[in-house]
């Protein structure tokens, strides 16, 4: 089940409070300011920054 289009209009990336989108594969969030990807497990997204992926 893909993160609620309601929900993700409210959540930021907890580094810089900018704005996060779905990935292509569903499987996390990402920001493009921070270049970091929060992943989603279960269907929650994990919002801590010692979590995130960063990405190349």
């Amino acid at each position: 089940m893909p993160i609620d289009k309601d929900l993700l209009s409210i959540l930021a990336c907890p580094k810089c409070k900018g704005d996060i989108r779905l990935n292509e594969k569903g499987d996390g969030l990402v920001c493009g300011a921070c270049k970091l990807m929060y992943p989603i497990k279960d269907e929650i997204p994990v919002m801590l920054i010692d979590e995130a992926i960063p990405l190349p």
